[in-house]
């Protein structure tokens, strides 16, 4: 099973949204292969909450809904099994702010993890930390069938 996996930086932007994208690529995206349990796992850094652009349109409607134009913090997958229909989602995590109020109306309960914060010295790949780390779990679930998988954007620098 393949799992495509991308979020914001730490500053709430998207690869593809910084001018570094056409000559660096990507970062912040990787594609795994589970293992014969459908599992897999990762480093990368903790999501924060953002804003989304409110320029043109899009502002305008922000604007004249009185609502705030923040996501809350969460991870994108591209979920794709031989047998099963694609699966597109995000996990948004559990605590943020933002979470009853997403801007785009996105957050599901099931779309929720807790996240467990550990200050033990060692993380599970036996890797030494260099400070506070933190694991989210989650179990996609799949649903029988076939169908077309999303083929990711692609820089200039691939």
């Amino acid at each position: 099973m393949e799992v495509d996996v991308w979020h914001a930086d730490h500053d709430g932007f998207y690869d593809s949204q910084k001018p570094s994208y056409e000559t660096q690529g990507p970062s912040l995206r990787a594609r795994f292969i589970t293992d014969h349990d459908g599992r897999f796992s990762f480093r990368t850094i903790l999501p924060c909450s953002y804003p989304i652009p409110t320029d043109g349109p899009v502002g305008e409607l922000i604007e004249a809904t009185k609502r705030h134009p923040m996501r809350p913090a969460h991870v994108h997958f591209l979920v794709n099994a031989q047998g099963y229909e694609p699966l597109i989602t995000h996990v948004f995590i559990e605590g943020d702010e933002y979470l009853d109020s997403d801007a785009v109306f996105g957050v599901k309960d099931d779309l929720i993890s807790k996240i467990e914060h550990h200050d033990e010295p060692v993380m599970p790949d036996g890797k030494a930390a260099s400070g506070p780390w933190h694991v989210m779990s989650y179990e996609f679930q799949m649903k029988p069938g076939t169908g077309a998988v999303p083929q990711p954007l692609m820089s200039a620098a691939e």
